[in-house]
């Protein structure tokens, strides 16, 4: 399946009875690895509406913020990830996202 076409079927599935974090998590990687780096984080903000506590999406949302050039946007998605993890005890999130956070702040200090 093309990416045009899994985004095509994701975007098929929004407002139905499969809407939900996880859809909306997958419509927003989709688009990311598409290029698409503004849609995929609308979805993305909005897979987080449905399910605050999902610590995979808060670190996609910022790559997603980092790949549209919003570092501040991107340091902010991965502080409150890191804290969802923390409370969730999802470890191996919680350490990816101290190590995207670190090296965005150092950059953002440069």
């Amino acid at each position: 399946m093309s990416k045009d076409a899994l985004i095509a079927s994701l975007r098929g599935q929004c407002g139905g009875p499969r809407d939900g974090a996880l859809l909306r998590y997958a419509l927003g990687n989709a688009l990311l690895e598409a290029g698409d780096a503004t849609a995929a984080i609308e979805e993305l903000q909005h897979a987080l509406r449905f399910d605050a506590r999902y610590s995979a999406a808060w670190k996609l949302l910022g790559k997603a913020r980092l790949a549209s050039t919003d570092r501040d946007g991107a340091a902010a998605a991965w502080r409150q990830g890191i804290a969802v993890a923390q409370e969730r005890g999802d470890k191996q999130a919680e350490k990816e996202m101290a190590v995207f956070l670190r090296r965005v702040e150092r950059d953002i200090g440069d």
